[in-house]
């Protein structure tokens, strides 16, 4: 005789859906928290130490190459009685939610070559090894990887490693330094990099689990992801309160319009002229890589912003470019040439001026992160309130490749740990792992050191 209580129960529809790896990510919402339908999520979020129905903190190190013209980037003034520099400008409507870092040092960095000594250890602040790519050395795990042993266990994915920008290897025979290190900022021990992904389809599959549709994909038998899992976000939303139901629907259309700039982003533009075949065989245009480097710039950030807002991770990193880049900047008005050669500016004007203009669309791409993290609401208050996106290089002037003085900008409350709206200009020479050490303790992570560090910085 069969026993009824012993027969194996039927999975649900979002049981199915999770084991084809279509689960659709949802943002953190209190009222969903109490449903039976997230009851599995429930203990998950409740075990990572927060106290019960706290949103989780995140983390975000966003990486530009080539370092900073120092007189157009440090405020007058510290404290919260700082007038803002005029590369810092794009951060007004939002300065309260930033901290401006400066004075902070990479002594490890001091002995090394102009970019690949720095870039390397930018998250790790230990020495690098000089060597043409046999053993390799960043010195140490960087702080991105050690926060996400600790997050792990709490999200779908560890990390999220982004870049615009295949990695490079060979050696640079200037300076004797395999190129792989000017590709990574993230180390998940001193000899192994985190393979960083650059294009925005693939971040957006291993996001959600799903394949973006389009007739020129391969891929047609699968649905529209959103499509897909539709009818149970629907029956999810029900079951929410008011304000969660406004949260879900924001949330969908978000998605939907990155899934949307993406596919815009991969097809083929018109053109008023077109390239002879010999330069479409060097340079082919890769379906799903944005041939705008605006474009791909904002995709990635958007991206990332939806990983942290469905907790699908809690720690990611980015880099603008590799260093030593020749990426162009010629969409900028008044610039004719690449970031790397204007870093080295020699003191010339047109230089200078150039290199400002730089300096400065990098902080509005910061910014107007910064700006959508914050208008998405979260706990009592914003998504912004609950990250940590911390963005600078790992030079002060291009020109003399200094690892002292960074450019170093912490958007974010951390949890609303973090008094912000100030000017922090440390002296002396404050190793940068002071910082890292404090992002640590609002990620629930203590320790007494990491990397050079001497203390917390705040």
């Amino acid at each position: 005789m069969i026993d009824p209580m012993n027969m194996p129960q039927r999975p649900s529809r979002r049981q199915v859906l999770r084991g084809c790896g279509v689960a659709l990510a949802l943002p953190w919402m209190p009222s969903a928290i109490s449903t039976s339908l997230r009851a599995d999520d429930q203990a998950a979020k409740s075990s990572d130490g927060s106290s019960a129905g706290k949103p989780p903190v995140r983390s975000a190190f966003i990486y530009f190459p080539n370092g900073v013209w120092g007189k157009s980037w440090t405020p007058d003034g510290s404290g919260t009685d700082y007038t803002l520099s005029p590369s810092l400008q794009p951060i007004a409507d939002i300065k309260n939610d930033v901290l401006v870092l400066t004075g902070l040092d990479k002594k490890n960095s001091h002995g090394g070559d102009g970019h690949y000594a720095k870039t390397a250890n930018f998250l790790t602040g230990m020495p690098v090894t000089k060597t043409t790519g046999k053993n390799i050395s960043s010195g140490g795990i960087s702080v991105d990887q050690l926060m996400a042993q600790h997050t792990s266990q709490y999200t779908p994915l560890p990390s999220l490693e982004l870049g615009t920008e295949p990695v490079i290897s060979g050696i640079d025979s200037n300076v004797g330094y395999t190129r792989l290190y000017g590709s990574h900022i993230s180390w998940q021990s001193p000899t192994r990099p985190v393979a960083k992904e650059i294009n925005p389809r693939l971040v957006y599959e291993r996001l959600f689990g799903g394949r973006l549709s389009g007739k020129s994909q391969k891929s047609e038998g699968y649905q529209n992801l959103l499509d897909f899992v539709l009818d149970d976000a629907h029956r999810l939303r029900g079951r929410l309160g008011r304000d969660d139901q406004f949260k879900m629907d924001e949330y969908l259309d978000s998605v939907r319009a990155v899934e949307k700039r993406i596919e815009f982003a991969s097809q083929p533009k018109p053109r008023d002229w077109q390239p002879n075949a010999q330069a479409a065989e060097i340079q082919p245009q890769r379906l799903g890589m944005p041939a705008d480097f605006r474009e791909h710039i904002t995709i990635m950030l958007d991206l990332m912003v939806l990983a942290f807002q469905t907790d699908s991770t809690r720690v990611a990193s980015m880099m603008f470019a590799n260093d030593v880049s020749g990426r162009n900047f010629s969409f900028l008005e008044g610039v004719t040439a690449s970031h790397h050669e204007l870093s080295h500016h020699e003191g010339k004007d047109t230089k200078i001026e150039q290199y400002q203009k730089i300096n400065r669309w990098h902080v509005e791409q910061f910014a107007n992160m910064l700006k959508k993290l914050k208008s998405i609401p979260e706990g009592d208050g914003s998504l912004l309130d609950n990250c940590m996106i911390l963005f600078g290089s790992s030079i002060s002037d291009g020109n003399g490749h200094d690892p002292d003085n960074l450019p170093i900008l912490l958007g974010g409350r951390g949890g609303k740990t973090i008094d912000s709206g100030k000017h922090i200009a440390s002296e002396g020479s404050v190793p940068l792992c002071n910082l890292y050490v404090s992002m640590l303790d609002r990620m629930g992570i203590a320790v007494e050191q990491f990397g050079d560090s001497e203390r917390r910085l705040f």
